[in-house]
């Protein structure tokens, strides 16, 4: 019920915004700030995730009340850019992980190849001229 819920106030955004995607997407945001069965509808598939930011977050002593944001915001867009900038931050950082890139050994130097190799890939090189 609750997925069929969304998808019907969803399709009534575009129908109001006449199919403008990012109006649509506002005046959702804006619905679910009254609209607690939508907020629940929206959140509930993603709710472990970000259940799990949450207290990752706060386990790990980053919490800090200044971002969380406050009951009063209505999801427009901040006049100072802060957003964006902390997106840009987290891009262009080069601290961050990747997934799937995260590291657990003892970091490791990169080291030339060994002679026995290189002489083990001429072998190799020398063997297949030799076929042709």
């Amino acid at each position: 019920m609750s997925r069929e819920y969304a998808e019907k106030r969803i399709k009534e955004a575009l129908h109001l915004t006449r199919g403008n995607m990012a109006k649509a997407r506002q005046q959702v945001i804006a619905w679910t700030h009254e609209d607690m069965k939508l907020l629940h509808a929206l959140t509930k598939p993603h709710m472990t995730g970000i259940v799990a930011h949450a207290v990752g977050r706060v386990a790990s002593g980053k919490a800090d009340p200044q971002e969380v944001p406050s009951p009063e915001h209505r999801g427009e867009l901040d006049k100072e850019g802060a957003f964006g900038m902390e997106i840009l931050k987290t891009i262009a950082g080069g601290e961050t992980n990747q997934f799937g890139q995260e590291v657990y050994g003892r970091p490791m130097k990169k080291q030339g190849a060994s002679q026995q190799h290189i002489d083990a890939i001429l072998q190799m090189v020398e063997k297949s001229q030799n076929k042709k």
